[in-house]
């Protein structure tokens, strides 16, 4: 072969290689893209994890479970797409993800006790719906827990002592909701309570939810670790959390709690 035509070969080899360089450079990126744009859209509409920080929710969720929320499960918006979509409507007896209505919005887990429309109220720590006692097998009781009035009777009715649990944002508006001895669920809201009824901070105390601020509903513990409410509170600090991350991670085989690790919600 001439010197001028290995030359010419030669050079025609690079540029084919700096061609499939940068197809695959590009590849790549593309690839990149379109992930963090299906995860962001994941995230934003259909799957988002949640931790369990606090015991409100015991024996059904415990502190340290991790969770996928379906956010893609709730209609009830109004939204044009909700009669395309597999939506349904919110039901007593859901359990929810959704923002607390006041200090910083962060995101509670309780389940729907009351839809809109529904005469509430709790007598001797048993509640009941629209004149029915409510059957809840889910809920736990602690016959040593501290004492609080709305543990036992609920609404506060004349002259009744108000928890002093109660935050002061919902203290003033209670008794508008109240008819005779029961509070009614306005159009639009919710009325949650803790499955662990007794050690629970939920509509009793600060108020209704909003169907705006529903996130979700929770489906499957995807991991779970052995962590008190302790782990979740102070310092949220970038070094704080990612303290907490190298520790999870040292003791993670005898922290994980196996047996509830893809247990379904009810």
């Amino acid at each position: 072969m001439p010197e001028e035509a290995l030359v010419e070969e030669q050079a025609a080899e690079k540029k084919q290689e700096h061609r499939e360089g940068q197809t695959t450079f590009s590849e790549y990126l593309e690839s990149l893209l379109v992930t963090v744009i299906l995860a962001l859209f994941g995230t934003s509409f259909i799957v988002q994890a949640f931790k369990i920080p606090s015991a409100s929710m015991e024996g059904t969720l415990l502190i340290g479970d991790h969770l996928l929320v379906n956010k893609f499960v709730f209609g009830g918006t109004g939204a044009w797409y909700e009669k395309l979509l597999p939506y349904r409507q919110l039901e007593r007896g859901d359990i929810i993800v959704f923002k607390y209505p006041f200090a910083d919005h962060q995101h509670f887990v309780k389940r729907v006790i009351g839809v809109p429309g529904d005469r509430l109220k709790v007598v001797d720590g048993e509640v009941h719906v629209n004149g029915k006692r409510l059957n809840e097998p889910y809920a736990v009781h602690d016959p040593l827990a501290s004492v609080d009035p709305f543990n036992f009777s609920f609404p506060p009715i004349r002259s009744q002592v108000i928890s002093p649990n109660v935050i002061p944002e919902w203290r003033p508006q209670i008794r508008k909701y109240v008819q005779g001895d029961e509070i009614v669920v306005p159009p639009g809201k919710y009325f949650a309570m803790g499955d662990n009824r007794d050690h629970s901070q939920d509509s009793r105390y600060w108020g209704f939810v909003d169907r705006d601020a529903i996130m979700g509903r929770p489906f499957l513990v995807y991991w779970s670790v052995d962590a008190t409410s302790g782990d979740y509170s102070g310092e949220t600090t970038f070094w704080s959390r990612l303290t907490g991350i190298f520790q999870t991670l040292a003791h993670l085989p005898s922290r994980t709690r196996w047996s509830r690790m893809l247990r379904t919600v009810h």
